[in-house]
C-alpha cells in the first residue's frame, strides 16, 4: 500500500484530540504521514442549552464534514455515539474501532455508589437516556442539566454543583481519568447509548484510497455489535431528543441486543426490547437491530394506548 501525507479532521477538546492522536500513531506505524486538523464544532460552542434543543448530535460533525468535502482533511475521527443514524450523501463510516467500556460511569467527591445518595441530591447529566434511566433507578433524585467538554463537567461537579454526575468511562479511561470512577453501572441498570465507546472513522465515499488504508484499523466484531445498535436508534428516529438506549453483546458468533425507550415527557414508564442471533456480516446486524426496533415500537404503541 502506497504511503500518503493524510490530514484527521477533529474537535479540539482534549478527549477528542487524544482519539485524533490515537489514530495518528497507528497510521503512522503504518508508513503514512499524518497530521491534525483541529476543529471548533457548533455542538462545542452551544453549552447553555441541551442538544436536543438546537440541533442533536449533527452539531458535533458538521463542520468535520465540511472540512472533508472541500478536501482540507482525508477523515475524520468522531465518537461514534456523536455521530448521527444517517450520514449525508457522499459520506461513509469507513472503521469502527475496537470499542473501550460501553459503560455509563458514576463520579461523586461524595458518594461511592448512586445507592449511597440521600434522597433530593443534585445528579448531572444532559443525556435524556441517562435522564430516564436515572429517574427509574432513583425517582427521588434532582436531576439538572451538565453541558461542556469532559473537564468542564468534572470542575462543574468538583465545584460543588452536584451530588454526582454520570458520564461514559470510556472517555475517563481514554484520558487517564480512571480514578475519579467511584462505579460504574452495570448494563442492566443503566443500558448504554448505541455506539458508546466506540471509534468511528468518516471518510468521503469517493475516496477509495482511504478508505483502504483505514481498514487497518477496524474490528469487525464492534463495528457489527454497533452496527445493530445503530440501527436500533436509526428505525426508532434516534437522536438526542429521544431517551433510547441500545446495547449489543456477542458469544461466539451470536449477538444479543437490548433496547430501552423512554418517553421523553417522563409519564410512560421504560420499555424494553431484547433479541438476539447468529450474526457474520452488517446486514444480519442490522436486521437483528430492525426487528428490536420493531418489538419497542409496537410496545411503546400499546402503553400508549394505555396511557
Amino acid at each position: 500500500m502506497t504511503a500518503l501525507t493524510l490530514t484527521i479532521a477533529t474537535r479540539e477538546s482534549r478527549l477528542a484530540l487524544w482519539q485524533a492522536e490515537h489514530v495518528k500513531a497507528i497510521l503512522q506505524g503504518h508508513g503514512h504521514t499524518v497530521r491534525l486538523l483541529g476543529m471548533t464544532t457548533r455542538g462545542d460552542q452551544i453549552l447553555d442549552r441541551s442538544l436536543s434543543k438546537v440541533g442533536g448530535k449533527g452539531l458535533f460533525v458538521k463542520e468535520l464534514e465540511v472540512a472533508l468535502e472541500e478536501g482540507q482533511a482525508d477523515l475524520a475521527v468522531h465518537s461514534l455515539k456523536d455521530v448521527p443514524m444517517e450520514l449525508p450523501e457522499g459520506f461513509s463510516l469507513a472503521c469502527v474501532m475496537e470499542r473501550e467500556d460501553p459503560r455509563d460511569a458514576w463520579v461523586s467527591s461524595r458518594y461511592a455508589r448512586i445507592a449511597d445518595v440521600p434522597q433530593g441530591a443534585v445528579v448531572g447529566t444532559s443525556s435524556l437516556r441517562r435522564m430516564a434511566l436515572l429517574r427509574a433507578l432513583r425517582p427521588d433524585l434532582k436531576i439538572e442539566p451538565l453541558r461542556g467538554n469532559l473537564d468542564t463537567r468534572l470542575k462543574k461537579l468538583d465545584d460543588g454543583q452536584y451530588d454526582g454526575i454520570v458520564l461514559a468511562a470510556a472517555g475517563l479511561k481514554r484520558l487517564g481519568l480512571e480514578s475519579r470512577i467511584r462505579a460504574v453501572f452495570a448494563p442492566e441498570q443503566m443500558l448504554p447509548a448505541a455506539g458508546q465507546g466506540a471509534l468511528g472513522i468518516e471518510i468521503r465515499t469517493s475516496r477509495a484510497d482511504v478508505n483502504q488504508i483505514v481498514s487497518v484499523l477496524r474490528h469487525p466484531p464492534s463495528w457489527l455489535a454497533v452496527s445493530a445498535e445503530r440501527a436500533v436508534s436509526r428505525v426508532m428516529g434516534g437522536s438526542c431528543s429521544m431517551p433510547l438506549a441500545a446495547y449489543a453483546t456477542f458469544a461466539g458468533d451470536v449477538l444479543t441486543i437490548r433496547a430501552t425507550w423512554g418517553d421523553p415527557q417522563g409519564v410512560l414508564p421504560l420499555v424494553h426490547a431484547r433479541a438476539q442471533g447468529v450474526v457474520t456480516d452488517v446486514q444480519a446486524a442490522v436486521q437483528l437491530g430492525e426487528g428490536v426496533a420493531q418489538q419497542l415500537q409496537a410496545a411503546v404503541t400499546t402503553q400508549t394506548a394505555k396511557g
